[in-house]
């Protein structure tokens, strides 16, 4: 028994007393928490600004204007997320009612990481409370303002019973996972996903894991370099570049490299001035621990662009490398900065190989103007998401799930998925007391034939190598299953003796 025992029991008694589950209460939960966000915009703003000198611009986009929009997504489609779903019948279910209930799962961890640290912890909860559970947040320690101010509003507008909020480091989360969860979702390191992971299977929980990695960017000659350029820095330098989903490096020919290092030097002049240390626009590392990390990996590199430092403002300038080798430091791990390789390949064939001989990546982004190419890396490599000319922009699509794949994660969240994710299916097949039923299941029971055997391939619509059905398609078996369909209905009686007569 962990010390939070009571307050996740709390929650269970909660779940169990039936009160998440209807209509009404997840609408009004929901509603609640983007008053939150809306109440308390400014106040979060300036949150992610003391944990990560995040500034308005990036607030919003990336933070509480993609979970309002989130939360308008859940409200506007929860009566039909909700609903029972009906499922394909085949002729010996066809007068049966079959469909998929959506039960949730009951009382659900999510594990915020500090990168987006209101984001990535109310995402998950968004959809965990659409599906009807009961939710523990736990906000990430690493972003102490945001994760306060969370433990300060969410009880005065969410209900405290059903969706507490928990605060505190490791040892807070070790006594958490002691306890008895529906269900985990985590985002973060690989290393602590393999710890929640191991934990999980103790009470045989699922999990979801959003874990990052290293996720590559294939830059062709053939492309506006504009635009290109552009929209990788973007997605490189927001959130100074600590996001999961951020190009990791850069795969391109020594000549596409020269373009776009030469671009890159004026966007960045024209986007943070001269010194980019001075913009109000752009973050800073979130601890010295990560700014040591990065420092490190610019150690015996050769910097094109930036390379500046600034340990006392955790400050590291937007930083391209050239002539970087599959075997450097900086190609081992997750970068998580602002720091952006380029490597050099030959043909597209030799980028898909580099990106297939290491682990699966969360994202992939392809840069080029060319749909066969565009067709070349989508069927032969395997990543949680791709996103053609543009970087980061595929998680603001509620309608995509969200997620990676292999060493990258598993499982998905966003819009739907994240309702599917914290749902469980609970298959129905309903039967009534109907004699026509009765009439057709009646060549399942036993004293077996020959005949009975026939006749139920028949109602199931099989094709398989016994009796006389070996030489009959499946569409004459589903137009003679649908005319007996039709002459039970008109002869039922007759027919029923004629069943009961002749297939014994």
């Amino acid at each position: 028994m962990s010390k939070f025992n009571h307050l996740v029991e709390t929650a269970r008694n909660a779940f169990e007393s039936g009160r998440t589950r209807p209509y009404e209460f997840r609408k009004e939960q929901l509603l609640k928490l983007r008053k939150m966000l809306v109440d308390n915009g400014p106040k979060l703003a300036n949150a992610l600004n003391d944990d990560l000198r995040k500034c308005k611009m990036e607030a919003f986009l990336t933070e509480i204007g993609l979970l309002v929009n989130e939360i308008d997504d859940a409200v506007a489609n929860l009566r039909s997320w909700m609903k029972p779903e009906s499922a394909k019948k085949n002729l010996m279910t066809m007068f049966d009612d079959v469909k998929i209930y959506n039960d949730p799962k009951g009382v659900i961890l999510v594990m915020g990481s500090w990168n987006y640290p209101l984001n990535i912890t109310l995402t998950p909860t968004v959809g965990a409370i659409a599906a009807g559970n009961c939710v523990v947040m736990k906000p990430s320690e690493l972003a102490p303002a945001t994760a306060q101010l969370l433990n300060e509003l969410v009880p005065k507008y969410l209900d405290q019973e059903c969706f507490p909020v928990v605060l505190g480091g490791p040892e807070e989360v070790s006594e958490l996972l002691k306890e008895k969860f529906d269900h985990i979702m985590y985002t973060g390191s690989t290393r602590v996903g393999k710890i929640i992971y191991a934990a999980a299977q103790k009470h045989l929980t699922p999990v979801t894991l959003e874990m990052g990695g290293k996720s590559p960017l294939y830059l062709d000659k053939n492309v506006n370099m504009d635009y290109a350029v552009k929209r990788i820095l973007w997605g490189k330098i927001v959130n100074a570049g600590q996001t999961c989903i951020a190009p990791d490096y850069i795969l391109c020919s020594k000549e596409v490299e020269q373009i776009f290092v030469e671009a890159a030097k004026k966007v960045l002049v024209t986007w943070l001035g001269d010194d980019s240390a001075k913009s109000p626009d752009y973050c800073r590392i979130i601890n010295d621990n990560h700014f040591k990390r990065l420092s490190n990996l610019l150690k015996n590199s050769e910097i094109a662009v930036g390379g500046k430092l600034d340990a006392n403002d955790r400050f590291i300038s937007p930083t391209i490398l050239v002539n970087v080798k599959p075997e450097h430091p900086i190609m081992q791990e997750e970068i998580f900065g602002p720091i952006l390789p380029i490597l050099n390949v030959d043909s597209p064939y030799d980028a898909i190989k580099f990106i297939n001989a290491r682990p699966r990546p969360l994202t992939m982004y392809v840069f080029t103007k060319s749909k066969e190419l565009c067709d070349l890396f989508l069927n032969n490599t395997i990543s949680g998401s791709v996103c053609i000319n543009d970087t980061i922009l595929q998680y603001g699509v509620n309608a995509l799930p969200f997620g990676g794949v292999g060493d990258s994660g598993i499982g998905s969240i966003h819009g739907k998925h994240s309702f599917d994710t914290f749902s469980h299916k609970k298959s129905c097949l309903s039967k009534n007391f109907n004699p026509l039923e009765e009439a057709l299941a009646g060549a399942r029971y036993p004293p077996y034939s020959d005949k009975k055997l026939n006749f139920m391939q028949l109602l199931l619509g099989m094709k398989l190598n016994f009796g006389f059905l070996k030489l009959v398609p499946y569409s004459l078996l589903f137009a003679l299953g649908t005319g007996l369909g039709l002459f039970i209905s008109k002869y039922s009686k007759d027919y029923m003796e004629l069943i009961n007569g002749n297939l014994n």
